[in-house]
C-alpha cells in the first residue's frame, strides 16, 4: 500500500534492474492508457456490446438532455458509444494531469510527487472519471465529441511522424557508426536491404490501392489521392538525397525516406479505408440500429486491416514516447524533451550500492516535459478511440454509422502536413545556415 501511495521508484525497488523515476513514471502512465483501451476493445466485442443496455443509466435516460428526452434508440450501438464516453474519460483523465503539471522544472516542485507518485488514487480517479462519463446524456455529445476525436487524431499522427523520424535517425546513426568503428561492410549492406524492403511494400501497396480502391471508371478522388501522395514520397526520396542535404546532414539518408513513405501509404491506405462510395471502396461497413452489417463480403464487426495496423501503431509509438531518450536535436525540440544530466551520479550511486536500483534522475531538472507528456497521452486516447470506431460517424438520428469525407480529408491532410514537417527538417539547414542544427 505504502509503494502504491508512494512514489515510482518504490513500485520497481529491489525487484527490478535499474530504472530512472522518469521512465517508470511514463510507462505506468502509459499502462493507463493502455488499460482503457483494453476496456474499449472488450466493449466492442458483438457479445458484450450487447449486454451493455444493462449498465445502469448508460440506456435508460440516456438520451434526455435537461429533461427533454430526445428519443434516442438506446440499443443503437452501444459498443460505440461506450468507446467515445471510455476515450472521454482517459482524455480528462490526462487533461487534468497536464495543467496540473504546467511550469514544472525538477522533482523538488511539490507537483512532481503528485506526477510520480500516488498511483492509487490516480486509478481511483480515473475510474471515477470513467464511472462519470458513462452517465453523459447522449444529447449532441456523441456528434461534438467526434469532431475532438478527429482534431485529436490528426495532430497524434503527426506526433506518430516525429517519432518515426526519430526512429529512422537513431536506427541509422547507429548502423553507420558500427559500420565505422568494425569497419565491416555488413551494416551498410544491412542498411541497404532494410531500404528496398520498406520501398518494395511501400511500392506493392501503392499497387494494390489502385487495384482495390480505384475503377477504371470513376472514383477519381482515389486515384488523385493516391497519385498526389506518390509524387510527394517521390520528392522526399530524391531530397533526402541530394548532395547539398548530405553535406548539411550526413546521417539523413533513404532508409528515414523510406520509412516515411511506408508510413504514408499506410495513412493513404486508413483514408481510402474510409471513402463513403460503395464501389470505391471494397471494405466499407455500414450498420443501421438493428445492428446488422451490411458489406461486399464477410467482416469482423468493427475490426478491418486498417484499425489492426493502427491499433498496432499506437502501442509502438506510445511505448516509445515513454522510453525515448533522443540524441536528435531538432526532435527534442518538436517533442519539448531534454535528456538531463541530472540522474547520472544517482544511477552510479544506485549501481554501486545495490541496494536501491530505482532513482530519482530529476533533482535538478525534469527529463522531459510533464504537461507535453500528458498532452501526447490525451491525442493518444483520441486517435484509439476513433481507430476502434474505424472513425465511423452517427447521423442525426443515431440510427446508422456512416464513414464520412470528413475522415478522408483529415488522415490526408495529416499525411501531407507529416511529408512537409519531414522535408522540413531536411531542408531547413540549407533555408537558415545561421541557426546551429549540429
Amino acid at each position: 500500500v505504502s509503494c502504491l501511495c508512494g512514489s515510482a521508484p518504490c513500485l520497481l525497488c529491489g525487484c527490478c534492474p535499474s530504472a530512472k523515476n522518469s521512465t517508470v513514471s511514463r510507462l505506468l502512465f502509459t499502462f493507463f492508457l493502455f488499460l482503457g483501451t483494453l476496456v474499449s476493445i472488450i466493449m466492442i466485442i458483438p457479445g458484450v456490446e450487447k449486454e451493455l443496455h444493462k449498465l445502469p443509466g448508460f440506456c435508460e435516460g440516456s438520451g434526455s438532455v435537461l429533461g427533454v428526452q430526445t428519443h434516442v434508440d438506446c440499443s443503437s450501438f452501444l459498443g460505440h458509444k461506450a468507446v467515445y464516453r471510455m476515450g472521454f474519460a482517459m482524455a480528462a483523465f490526462f487533461f487534468l494531469f497536464a495543467a496540473i503539471m504546467v511550469c514544472v522544472r525538477s522533482s523538488k516542485d511539490p507537483r512532481a510527487a503528485v506526477q510520480n507518485g500516488f498511483w492509487f488514487f490516480k486509478f481511483l480517479v480515473l475510474v471515477g472519471i470513467t464511472v462519470g462519463a458513462f452517465y453523459i446524456p447522449d444529447g449532441a455529445f456523441t456528434s461534438v465529441w467526434f469532431y475532438f476525436g478527429v482534431v485529436g487524431s490528426f495532430l497524434f499522427i503527426l506526433v506518430q511522424l516525429v517519432l518515426l523520424i526519430d526512429f529512422a535517425h537513431s536506427w541509422s546513426q547507429l548502423w553507420l557508426r558500427n559500420a565505422g568503428e568494425s569497419n565491416a561492410k555488413g551494416w551498410y549492406a544491412a542498411l541497404c536491404i532494410i531500404t528496398f524492403i520498406f520501398y518494395a511494400i511501400s511500392i506493392t501497396a501503392i499497387v494494390l490501392l489502385y487495384v482495390y480502391y480505384t475503377k477504371p471508371e470513376g472514383c477519381t478522388e482515389g486515384k488523385v489521392l493516391i497519385s498526389i501522395n506518390l509524387i510527394l514520397c517521390l520528392i522526399v526520396s530524391a531530397v533526402s538525397i541530394l548532395p547539398k542535404v548530405q553535406d548539411a546532414q550526413p546521417h539523413s539518408g533513404l532508409l528515414q525516406a523510406s520509412l516515411i513513405t511506408l508510413y504514408t501509404v499506410y495513412i493513404t491506405w486508413s483514408a481510402l479505408a474510409n471513402v463513403p462510395t460503395q464501389t470505391c471502396n471494397p471494405t466499407l461497413l455500414v450498420r443501421n440500429s438493428t445492428g446488422s452489417a451490411m458489406a461486399t463480403q464477410p467482416l469482423t464487426t468493427w475490426w478491418d486491416a486498417p484499425s489492426i495496423v493502427g491499433l498496432i501503431i499506437f502501442i509502438l509509438c506510445t511505448l516509445f514516447i515513454s522510453v525515448r531518450s533522443s540524441d536528435h536535436p531538432q526532435v527534442n525540440k518538436l517533442m519539448l524533451t531534454e535528456e538531463s544530466a541530472a540522474g547520472a551520479g544517482s544511477e552510479a550511486a544506485a549501481v554501486e550500492s545495490g541496494l536501491h536500483r530505482a532513482y530519482d534522475n530529476e533533482q535538478d531538472g525534469v527529463s522531459y516535459n510533464y504537461t507535453f507528456f500528458h498532452l501526447c497521452l490525451l491525442l493518444a486516447a483520441l486517435y484509439i478511440m476513433m481507430t476502434l470506431t474505424n472513425w465511423y460517424r452517427p447521423d442525426e438520428s443515431l440510427r446508422v454509422l456512416t464513414s464520412p469525407w470528413t475522415a478522408v480529408w483529415v488522415k490526408i491532410c495529416s499525411s501531407w502536413a507529416g511529408l512537409l514537417l519531414y522535408l522540413w527538417t531536411l531542408v531547413a539547414p540549407l533555408v537558415l545556415p545561421d541557426r546551429d542544427f549540429s
